[in-house]
């Protein structure tokens, strides 16, 4: 597993996630965690770093593209 991919599949969790606290009632946490994954998009859109594969770096290696 590397970095890119590992912080793909947390990220669909998360939303998954997400989804399962909305629909249990839990709208104020999926709101505040939407916010949160919203926030760190932008900012990686904007600034080309994410925090999460800057972290995750730390643990696995990098993806090695063909």
């Amino acid at each position: 597993m590397c970095a890119e991919r590992a912080q793909r599949l947390i990220m669909a969790i998360m939303l998954g996630l997400i989804m399962g606290l909305a629909a249990s009632g839990w709208i104020a946490a999926a709101f505040i965690l939407q916010l949160i994954m919203m926030i760190m998009l932008i900012v990686w859109a904007l600034t080309n770093f994410c925090p999460s594969i800057f972290l995750l770096k730390k643990i696995l290696p990098p993806c090695e593209w063909d």
